[in-house]
């Protein structure tokens, strides 16, 4: 009996390898954009980069301690500008996404403390927020995908 079951176990481990040799191997399918999507997220990419290129105009008013159109600027020119990220977030892939959002948050945050920098007129501060604003804005086009 015990000669049955040494020989029985041998040959359904031959099975087992056989059928695990014989499997095709399974490839994780990545998750990529169409052309179609691309288009989409490059046509808010684009929006949301011409408000990027005005930053400068924000740093010249913060240097120039212009708190009136520092604040005006941002709720102005800038105005949109988390309406705008958000439709780009919305349309990159599921793991681009959290980063995305992140940096978005990142960004708003140091316009938020600029506008409030401004209020108080603290350029120490302001000055700081605009780096980091600048920063947030770069890790966020890291993320969108390129024509």
């Amino acid at each position: 009996m015990t000669k049955h079951r040494s020989i029985l176990s041998i040959f359904l481990a031959l099975v087992a390898m056989l059928l695990i040799s014989c499997g095709s191997p399974t490839v994780a399918k990545v998750p990529t954009y169409t052309s179609e999507q691309v288009a989409e997220i490059q046509s808010y990419a684009k929006e949301v980069s011409a408000m990027r290129d005005r930053l400068p105009e924000l740093q010249d008013l913060i240097q120039k301690e212009d708190w009136t159109f520092v604040r005006n600027f941002i709720h102005g020119p800038l105005g949109e500008l988390r309406v705008k990220m958000s439709a780009v977030t919305r349309n990159l892939l599921p793991n681009a996404q959290k980063p995305s959002r992140q940096a978005a948050k990142e960004v708003f945050d140091a316009l938020v403390t600029i506008d409030r920098a401004a209020e108080e007129t603290d350029s120490e501060l302001a000055t700081r927020k605009y780096s980091e604003a600048v920063k947030a804005f770069d890790a966020f086009f890291q993320l969108v995908p390129q024509a």
